[in-house]
């Protein structure tokens, strides 16, 4: 009768299509996780492009017999072969052939890539090296996974590396991810079919000869066995979730990025219109920077702000009517500006701090100079309001470029009917009272909304009067808290510039139930600009001015702050020599307001510094265990192999007859002859492996070890616990023999090998 056996050229493709296919399933399970870290779908290139590469590397390595070192180099040639392509294209020619500058970049980035990806704030751009992470993980896994699942016979191994992967990109991901539950139950109803699969495919289980009665039967038996598991465990993993997502209350989420660095709080830095003196004072003629490229009529925006408290009006957490935040500079900002597309390049001179000139809704931000990585890296952006800021703090000597789209401001003919935008605006607190009277009283006579915006910035522009209060001026406080308001609109004549001004026509917007906002920035004329069209902005040409947003036509700017000729009377406004206090009246604010932070910041700040304690240890036991992490990665093949052999030595030296564990020594001996690169046939006696081994190493000695196993296996009796230990010292011995006669590197050679792993069980009734 002709026999049957899963060796057979359609059972081995059948579990070769089977085991590639469920390693697939498992890595694409975590490269999901990445959906929220990074910007678009570039990443699912470099994860799929590696996915793929490291599959053909592991079958490659199983048909050409590869071990662990051919293996490793293969791999680390793929990675620096294809890394620009799938990785860096914008380093690569055509984007698809590596350069020095695309080798360089890999290199590195097989230590800072990490790093770089957990201390930017998701999502990122994958134009900056971040793809790196995404396409080393996935080609290693995938090499790990794909090997251990072809060659190994037990397939349990191959979820190790895996579900490290796993692991790796949940951690490596954000706080909102993806489709948690969904990744977990996938995951391990693929694992377990699988397992399963492979169990009833197992050779000790596959029938011998496909003709002997009941075979059908028992593969049909079999096979529903296994679609029933499959259903059992479907529904139970359906029930779980369900009952998961319904009775477990929501936790919090750890990753790695919420150690490493804090996420980023714009409300860690001072509003900069709380600077709004000492710029008018300190540069009235020192170029803060310049900007080429401007259009006319262009706007160089420094900051938004639109969150009051009565005291400072600052930058708000997240933009008004949206729910973007600040994110990190990409190359696909602000997508739904409509306008003028241009570039402006803006050169950084007296100009510091965390805060960013720019100009329309801007698309990419361009750093060049020395300090080009860490202020991209340090770069965020908020597409709702306009407003850029990098944590490395900009200096003299810093420039970038912004490719930007300039809105079209309609004219107020286009507006005549147009509703405010009904946008939430951040909560405004600390309004003086007396503003929403003033407000009503300006806009009595205005009809549509439009004239009503019209009529409180004509009302400030004719009735208020221009002074920086500084040494030649007329008497004028800085700041601009709820006092100093109260103070500008209760006064015999208003008086102030531009930061109260613009403040207080928004508050008295606000009050209408308009969505407003205060600008910090510059709009030269053209006698600003030099010849070649340049604008250099100084502190004399600083502005504010306010923002009411439209339906359908987004923000229009407005300016109710007085000529500067429109100076007030100094005999009205001068005061006193010697004042009395003013018991019933709050006291002004500090004359330099910008220069102190504000109380809370203080009182935050003193917090932070009680609190801050061992906060050191954190990030330096984070990063040391990012590096084990990484070091254990790239050690896993050596581990996995040793852990794979030393399984397999005390299964047999622990095998439940003294006679197995005879058996057991004797192929301990013959594994690790192959392992030395000795062919012995698949399937040999005992005897003729002995003729084999034997003549490679230690033949007498070898040959005699063959007869006597032969002997205490069929032999009467059963072997003693002595006999046995006897005999596995007898093959200690002579596997240390054989590598002591060899070279260090044969003998790391023999430990990574992987032949022993794929030789297959003796022939039915050999002597062994």
């Amino acid at each position: 009768m002709s026999g049957f056996s899963w060796r057979t050229p359609g059972a081995e493709l059948r579990r070769l299509i089977t085991d590639v296919a469920a390693v697939v399933l498992l890595i694409a399970v975590a490269v999901i996780g990445f959906a929220a870290t990074f910007e678009g779908p570039q990443y699912l290139v470099a994860a799929i492009g590696a996915l793929v590469m490291g599959l053909a590397l592991a079958w490659v390595g199983l048909r050409w017999r590869w071990g662990v070192l051919s293996l490793s180099g293969a791999t680390i040639g793929a990675y620096f072969l294809f890394g620009g392509a799938l990785a860096l294209p914008h380093t690569a020619w055509l984007g698809v052939i590596p350069t020095i500058e695309t080798w360089r970049q890999l290199a590195i980035g097989v230590v800072t890539s990490w790093k770089d990806l957990l201390t930017t704030v998701p999502p990122v751009a994958p134009s900056d090296g971040h793809l790196i992470v995404p396409f080393l993980m996935t080609l290693a896994a995938s090499v790990l996974g794909g090997s251990l699942a072809l060659r190994a016979k037990h397939a349990a191994w191959a979820l190790l590396p895996l579900a490290l992967y796993l692991g790796l990109a949940i951690l490596m991901g954000t706080a909102q991810p993806t489709a948690p539950l969904l990744q977990g139950v996938i995951f391990a109803i693929v694992a377990v079919l699988w397992l399963a699969l492979r169990a009833l495919w197992s050779p000790d289980r596959a029938a011998v000869v496909a003709e002997a009665p009941g075979a059908g039967a028992s593969r049909a038996a079999r096979l529903r066995r296994l679609v029933s598991g499959g259903v059992v465990l479907a529904l139970a993993a359906g029930v779980g979730v369900a009952a998961a997502a319904s009775a477990n209350p929501p936790v919090q989420r750890y990753i790695l990025r919420d150690f490493v660095i804090p996420p980023f709080d714009i409300h860690d830095y001072p509003s900069p219109l709380q600077s709004w003196r000492k710029f008018v004072r300190d540069y009235e003629t020192e170029t803060l920077f310049q900007v080429s490229g401007l259009p006319d009529d262009g706007r160089v925006r420094l900051a938004t702000m639109d969150a009051y408290d009565g005291i400072v009006f600052n930058v708000a957490d997240d933009g008004a009517g949206s729910s973007s935040a600040f994110t990190s500079v990409r190359s696909n900002m602000s997508p739904g500006a409509e306008g003028d597309p241009t570039t402006v390049r803006v050169e950084v001179d007296q100009l510091d701090g965390v805060w960013l000139p720019t100009v329309g809704a801007a698309k990419e931000f361009l750093f060049d100079g020395d300090r080009a990585s860490d202020l991209r890296r340090g770069a965020h952006f908020n597409d709702a309001t306009g407003t850029a800021v990098s944590t490395a703090a900009l200096r003299a000597g810093d420039a970038y470029t912004i490719d930007t789209v300039i809105p079209v401001v309609p004219k107020d003919e286009v507006l005549a009917d147009v509703p405010f935008a009904p946008l939430k605006m951040p909560k405004q607190e600390g309004i003086p009272q007396s503003l929403s009277e003033l407000a009503s009283n300006a806009t009595e006579d205005a009809e549509s909304p439009i004239e009503r915006a019209r009529a409180l910035e004509s009302y400030l522009q004719s009735d208020g009067y221009f002074s920086h209060g500084l040494a030649d001026d007329v008497y004028s406080p800085s700041g601009h808290g709820a006092a100093r308001i109260s103070q500008l609109v209760g006064g015999e004549q208003m008086i102030g510039d531009d930061e109260q001004y613009a403040v207080a026509m928004a508050l008295m917007a606000t009050q209408l139930g308009m969505p407003a906002r205060v600008v910090m920035g510059w709009y030269p004329d053209d006698e600003e600009r030099s010849a070649d069209g340049t604008f250099s902005a100084t502190g004399d040409n600083l502005h504010a001015w306010v923002e009411i947003a439209f339906t359908g036509h987004g923000w229009i700017p407005f300016d109710p702050t007085p000529d500067e000729d429109n100076e007030p009377s100094e005999q009205n406004t001068k005061p006193r020599a010697n004042p009395k206090p003013q018991v019933l009246q709050p006291p002004p604010p500090a004359q330099e307001p910008a220069e102190l932070p504000p109380a809370l910041a203080e009182d935050r700040g003193q917090d932070d510094e009680d609190e801050a304690g061992f906060d050191w240890l954190g990030p330096i036991l984070l990063y040391s265990g990012i590096s084990l992490g990484v070091i254990a990665l790239l050690l896993s093949p050596f581990l996995v192999i040793g852990a794979i052999k030393a399984a397999r030595r005390t299964k047999r030296f622990t095998a439940p007859r003294a006679a197995d564990r005879i058996s057991g020594g004797w192929d301990e001996l013959v594994d690790r002859a192959t392992d030395y690169r000795v062919a012995v046939p698949a399937g040999a006696t005992r005897a003729e492996s002995a003729e084999v081994v034997g003549a490679a190493f230690e033949g007498e000695r070898v040959t005699t070890l063959a007869r006597r196993a032969d002997a205490d296996v069929y032999g009467p009796g059963e072997p003693t616990p002595e006999d046995v230990d006897a005999f596995w010292r007898e093959v200690d011995d002579i596997v240390g023999g054989i590598a002591g006669g060899t070279t260090f590197w044969k003998r790391l050679r023999a430990r990574l090998s992987l032949r022993s792993l794929r030789r297959r069980a003796p022939k039915a009734g050999s002597s062994r």
